[in-house]
């Protein structure tokens, strides 16, 4: 019980961390219907900028991560502006959607390389430090990311809800046409919605380098990819579903390596792949996921 325990703390853990990068491919596919690829890069591009700004050139944590925040904000809203502005013009959403894909490759290949063997930090201030309690041990970071996690997904829900952006990008999400009429600027709630899911992926990448982890290196943006079957579980359109399918990929994840000795059967390593099955199997019997709409066609 002590390990069942342990492994569903730390999947509840990691599932809030994927959830804050599926939160980021869903606010942008509902303000615009493009399918955000590059998610896992803008992860690595602003954690690479708040653990080089801390290993290499010397500054706090607190310093590092609004850069690697903003960084990752400003490039975000830079491919929407100058690469998806040009397909959002034409309709042409599911090029766009491809072509987030090379960006994705592009901006990965470029951050890899200036990582290359290195295992950089971030200079977290939670460090190596376990909590215990109930007879097992936490990694305090893994609480950290619990606790922050769930608190910046509660705060976007409410101004999601409650604020002049959330309905507009809700206007947006459901009939684009006719919010454009109504006033709304649909490119600068485009624009919006990159800003915040750069900012969220860092956030997300924060946690993911933290302890136990060695730190940022390129194994990371494996992990980060997780974050897409995560969105996909919960529905596209769905923000609640972006939180239900970042826990239930991390648990997913955690549950099939820790029990890995009695899955051996499924091959080494199966718990990289579990969140892809478990993706497959929520779409085989819900395609639109498990929280998302179902387009009504006429026929």
């Amino acid at each position: 019980m002590a390990q069942l325990l342990s492994m569903l703390v730390e999947g509840a853990s990691l599932g809030a961390v994927y959830a804050l990068v599926a939160l980021g491919i869903v606010v942008i596919y509902k303000s615009s219907s493009v399918v955000n690829f590059a998610q896992p890069s803008l992860l690595m591009f602003g954690t690479y900028v708040t653990a080089s700004a801390y290993s290499l050139h010397g500054l706090s944590f607190w310093v590092a991560l609004p850069l690697g925040v903003a960084a990752a904000a400003v490039l975000a809203v830079l491919v929407d502006r100058v690469l998806v502005a040009r397909f959002r013009r034409t309709q042409a959403v599911v090029a766009a959607s491809i072509m987030t894909i090379g960006v994705d490759v592009v901006l990965l290949t470029e951050v890899d390389r200036r990582i290359g063997s290195q295992i950089l930090t971030t200079g977290d201030p939670w460090g190596n430090d376990v909590v215990r309690f109930l007879g097992i041990g936490v990694a305090e970071a893994r609480i950290a990311a619990l606790v922050v996690s769930a608190l910046l997904l509660v705060l976007f829900q409410l101004w999601l809800h409650r604020s002049d952006f959330g309905v507009a990008m809700r206007a947006t999400a459901e009939d684009p046409e006719t919010a454009s009429l109504m006033g709304i600027r649909l490119g600068r709630v485009s624009a919006t919605a990159w800003a915040v899911a750069g900012a969220l992926a860092v956030c997300a990448g924060l946690f993911i380098v933290a302890y136990p982890s060695p730190g940022l290196d390129t194994s990371v943006e494996a992990v980060a990819l997780r974050a897409l079957p995560a969105a996909i579980i919960g529905g596209l359109d769905s923000t609640t579903g972006a939180i239900a399918g970042g826990l239930l990929v991390g648990l997913s994840e955690v549950l099939v390596r820790g029990y890995g000795e009695h899955l051996a059967f499924l091959g080494q390593g199966f718990e990289e792949a579990a969140p892809y099955v478990l993706m497959l199997v929520v779409l085989l019997a819900r395609p639109a996921g498990l929280f998302g709409i179902r387009e009504a066609v006429r026929v």
